[in-house]
């Protein structure tokens, strides 16, 4: 017969026990679905002759674009950026329309991904190009009246800063806590992405995301887009 102590230590031990139970009978009982998926796009212009084009058209213009130096200037732009003074780089240069024919099939089969359904192919509605100096940042922001929007990763230095993502529900998590550091990406507040030359991003237009701090020595060079 166990002794005054034993049975003690076995009632003690009783709860534990019991809340082992209860957690496994749930986690058999319970299921847990991810809801509202945000996509994003990673992708690659697998042309180095054209990337290399592009790069020299995209410095060119950094050069005789004096109404987007003067822009770019005036807004405090670390660079150049062809956003408010070129609408028509396709109809301009055979090499951003090479680049455009490009685009819209990584765009379709993005579109398709998102199950969009449709009335007719996505189509370019501006596109621009951006080369960042040292320092140069984009704060947060989101691209309106667009469906789907994106950049094109020309030249990429060491140090160039990485695209960061939000999540698009932040504004209404409240009392959420933070999540832990091991979270799976999904679950995470923010999420970097590092680009290379020639990689291709997309996002639906409405995910708020940052150009982080450029340290590199020599000019990040993209080229950004929104299709409609």
């Amino acid at each position: 017969m166990a002794d005054a102590s034993q049975k003690g230590g076995s009632l003690a031990a009783l709860p534990g026990a019991i809340g082992k139970l209860r957690a496994s009978f749930y986690r058999r009982c319970m299921t847990t679905r991810r809801l509202f998926t945000t996509l994003f796009s990673e992708s690659a212009l697998d042309d180095p002759a054209l990337l290399e084009q592009l790069a020299h058209s995209c410095r060119t213009l950094a050069v005789d674009d004096r109404a987007g130096r003067t822009w770019s200037k005036e807004k405090g732009y670390r660079g150049y950026t062809s956003y408010a003074s070129l609408g028509d780089l396709p109809q301009r240069d055979p090499v951003f329309a090479d680049l455009v024919r490009a685009l819209n099939r990584h765009v379709a089969a993005f579109a398709r991904e998102c199950a969009f359904d449709l009335a007719r192919p996505l189509k370019l509605d501006s596109l621009w190009v951006n080369v960042m100096k040292r320092g140069g940042v984009h704060s947060g922001h989101i691209h309106p009246h667009s469906v789907v929007s994106g950049t094109l990763y020309v030249e990429v230095p060491p140090g160039s800063g990485s695209l960061k993502l939000e999540d698009p529900r932040l504004a209404m998590l409240m009392a959420a806590p933070v999540r832990r550091p091991d979270a799976s990406p999904d679950l995470q507040p923010f999420v970097y992405a590092e680009p290379t030359p020639g990689a291709i991003y997309l996002w639906e237009s409405w995910l708020r995301h940052e150009v982080m701090p450029s340290d590199a020595k020599d000019a990040r060079i993209s080229i950004s887009f929104n299709y409609r």
